[in-house]
């Protein structure tokens, strides 16, 4: 059976909520017999904690994981974003550009994702999800997080298959604001989120043919 790890964020500054939570909890709440019978998933939740984020990465990702997916929420996108790349720049709130830092001294400028974001980019919007290319994951802790899965993977020896997936926030984290932003309900996130374990699953095993157990909602979004 494929193992996929799939990670999410704590609320941070002044959300009481994260989209990439909701989005993780709804995926796990209605899972398809075909996908949990195929796919072993885990999921954890992360602390918006540099000093924390390491530790915890790198004892989850002793074990053998197929494919990392790591979600979280991007205030003011109205799109699913799939990141590329990862900086090993380490940023901090409120810290001008001369005060970036390096993630790992020693490691490479950046890592790009070795799974077909730009296919997935293409198959999500045909499904009814809004969804980007994006660059990459900026240089805060969504970045970090994607950079030290490549790095602490590589640095062991295993081929990094590693993904970021930035969600717009939830239609219920904007209700209250007096300039609502951009969002998308967490069961569109959540299927989109399903659709990605599917086709990470077939990217490591074709022979793992998954996809009809996710039925496409289009127009949903």
């Amino acid at each position: 059976m494929l193992r996929i790890l799939l990670t999410a964020f704590r609320p941070f500054d002044d959300w009481d909520q994260n989209a990439s939570w909701l989005a993780l909890q709804a995926l796990t709440r209605d899972l398809p017999p075909q996908l949990s019978e195929a796919v072993e998933i885990t999921t954890r939740l992360y602390p918006v904690d540099y000093k924390e984020l390491r530790p915890r990465l790198a004892m989850d990702l002793q074990a053998s994981y197929d494919v990392v997916l790591l979600i979280g929420q991007a205030a003011g996108s109205a799109a699913v974003r799939l990141e590329q790349f990862a900086l090993n720049a380490c940023r901090q709130r409120g810290d001008t550009p001369e005060t970036v830092r390096s993630l790992e001294a020693e490691g490479p400028p950046a890592y790009r994702s070795d799974l077909p974001l730009g296919d997935w980019t293409r198959r999500l919007r045909e499904c009814g999800v809004p969804t980007e290319l994006s660059l990459h994951a900026g240089d805060y802790l969504c970045n970090a997080a994607m950079y030290w899965s490549h790095y602490l993977l590589e640095s062991a020896g295993r081929r990094p298959l590693v993904a970021f997936v930035h969600l717009p926030l939830d239609v219920s984290q904007t209700a209250r604001l007096e300039r609502p932003l951009p969002s998308l309900p967490s069961e569109i996130s959540a299927h989109a989120l399903r659709l990605l374990v599917t086709w990470a699953a077939e990217t490591v095993s074709p022979s793992a043919a998954i996809v009809s157990a996710i039925p496409a909602k289009r127009g949903e979004a």
